[in-house]
């Protein structure tokens, strides 16, 4: 499903427990869709991203066979898990419906996009994960962006010593 929410500075928005973000993903990339999916885990993984322990900065997801896997997302082992951990950066599969799933196909191998993770949550107590249709930004696409935050902070900031 298309998620039509941004989520911003909350800890938890309509049911959802943000769990970790990629904050260098909307820096790095112009996202133009957002899906939600689910991630086949194994054993421990669920504990570890529970204590927040997945890094999703290096991260990609890429269509292999009509499945759509989750690439270099680093779930650290959990402490009190012994023989049941698994490697940190195996390969996940990402659940998702077959046309969503089409839709990626067509976007990833005609129009040149890249399936960066955002951010992992629980929704209903089962991880999801919300997977970024995105275009890489330019060296200067950058520049124009910080510009434009550092102008509106200091818009906020005059603001706010007039008052």
């Amino acid at each position: 499903m298309i998620v039509n929410q941004i989520m911003k500075g909350s800890d938890t928005m309509a049911g959802k427990k943000i769990l970790a973000t990629n904050k260098k993903a909307r820096h790095d990339y112009f996202i133009d869709e957002v899906y939600e999916c689910g991630i086949e885990l194994k054993g421990t993984e669920v504990k570890s991203i529970r204590n927040g322990r997945i890094n999703l900065k290096e991260g990609y997801a890429s269509v292999d066979n009509g499945e759509v896997f989750l690439k270099q997302v680093h779930i650290s082992p959990y402490e009190h898990g012994n023989i049941y951990n698994v490697d940190p950066l195996r390969v996940r599969k990402l659940l998702l419906h077959k046309y969503e799933i089409r839709k990626l196909i067509g976007a990833t191998t005609i129009k040149g996009y890249s399936l960066i993770p955002m951010s992992v949550y629980l929704k209903r107590g089962k991880v999801k994960l919300e997977l970024g249709l995105a275009r890489g930004k330019k060296l200067y696409d950058k520049r124009q962006d910080l510009a434009k935050k550092d102008a509106q902070r200091r818009i906020e900031r005059e603001i706010r010593s007039r008052y």
